[in-house]
């Protein structure tokens, strides 16, 4: 008996899962001031500072991704626009994924100890990376 049929379905399934899985959430890398939490249109984060994942965001999101950074009593350090972009797993995601949760993020680290948002160096990422491994 011919296993091509049955290798070939074992890869389309392991595909549609694989971009359901991608649709379901975005995410970016984020550097924070010390003693600071990120909040992203109004969704804390999780961590202070590392791997934030997130649902995909509407249409309404074209323009960027609201955020604020606040200090240890919730008082607003800086605030302003993330860049975002379309999501292509957002055509394949069902039911009818483009039309509500089309946004992501727009780089994969932002780094916001400056004034405006940064795209984080190469070592920034590194280091963001090495402590998320250490933390689980």
């Amino acid at each position: 008996m011919d296993e091509t049929p049955m290798h070939a379905l074992r890869i389309a399934a392991l595909l549609l899962l694989t971009l359901t899985v991608a649709g379901c959430s975005t995410g970016a890398w984020f550097k924070l001031p010390e003693n600071s939490t990120l909040v992203i249109s109004d969704r804390p984060a999780h961590n202070n500072q590392g791997l934030v994942r997130s649902r995909p965001f509407s249409w309404g999101f074209t323009g960027g991704i609201p955020y604020r950074v606040e200090d240890s009593q919730a008082n607003t350090i800086r605030s302003g626009k993330l860049k975002s972009r379309f999501r292509v797993a957002s055509v394949f995601w069902p039911p009818v994924g483009i039309a509500y949760w089309p946004m992501g993020f727009g780089q994969r680290c932002f780094d916001l100890t400056g004034e405006a948002p940064q795209t984080c160096t190469y070592q920034d990422l590194v280091e963001l990376r090495q402590a998320h491994r250490l933390r689980r």
